[in-house]
């Protein structure tokens, strides 16, 4: 029987830096009541409080959370209040390469773009994210931008030639993030387990970005049963098919 379902967040639970809408609200406050629920994204810790909790209704369930900001390079559990057991962060000479090396990526892979909206090179701690329109880019620009991957699969390989030593990784919707080696979404699945203590065959992955390169992707090489989505649309299904086998059996038993 399944214990904890971890979510990516960015294109799985909700559009790229959106909200979470009333159903997506509704559904996962449901999924709470009756399983252990964690959300590993890319965004940091302020995008999990705009996106996620401000949505949610508080109450006793919400000890059921656990929340991962920076693909899992930061951990938060909630015992009446937010708190963070361990945060990933980079040296100052780090984010200096990396920022570097990021820079140089895109310039060599001639995608620079006219207008941004926002910071493009985000420092966010234990993680470096590159967003190729800026970090408040609207929708429906970002969503035209790189549909394919294509153009980010091209930065990150020139990235990965450049910091060989760092985890470059595809995510959000024009988004690439670069971590300490090793710690990924799978590094963040290892501390779901090692912390809620519950094995990785109790866990259900859900994702938009389950490819080779992709920054969900690591959690299904963790071993954990992955589902890939195309979006919340599919995502709410998948919760609602969820909460139904768990609930038949629960009622089983």
């Amino acid at each position: 029987m399944k214990k904890l379902i971890v979510f990516d967040l960015d294109g799985t639970l909700a559009p790229s830096k959106s909200p979470v809408d009333a159903e997506m609200a509704r559904l996962l406050h449901d999924l709470l009541g009756i399983v252990k629920v964690a959300v590993i994204s890319g965004g940091d810790w302020r995008q999990f409080e705009e996106q996620i909790l401000r949505h949610l209704p508080s109450g006793q369930s919400m000890a059921n959370l656990s929340l991962l900001p920076t693909c899992g390079t930061k951990f938060f559990s909630y015992t009446g209040e937010w708190k963070k057991l361990y945060s990933e962060d980079f040296t100052l000479d780090e984010k200096a390469k990396i920022v570097a090396s990021l820079k140089k990526a895109v310039a060599e892979a001639a995608f620079q773009v006219e207008k941004v909206w926002g910071e493009v090179i985000e420092d966010r701690g234990s993680q470096i994210t590159f967003s190729a329109l800026g970090q408040q880019a609207p929708l429906e620009q970002k969503e035209k931008w790189d549909p394919d991957f294509t153009k980010r699969k091209m930065i990150k390989t020139i990235a990965d030639k450049l910091i060989p030593e760092f985890s470059v990784r595809i995510g959000g919707t024009t988004s690439i993030d670069v971590t300490k080696p090793g710690i990924d979404k799978a590094y963040g699945i290892g501390k779901l387990r090692d912390i809620l203590g519950i094995s990785l065959k109790e866990m259900i992955f859900v994702g938009d970005a389950l490819f080779p390169g992709g920054n969900d992707y690591p959690a299904e090489q963790a071993g954990v049963v992955s589902v890939c989505v195309q979006g919340p649309h599919e995502t709410k299904r998948v919760v609602e098919a969820v909460i139904a086998c768990l609930s038949d059996r629960g009622q089983e038993g």
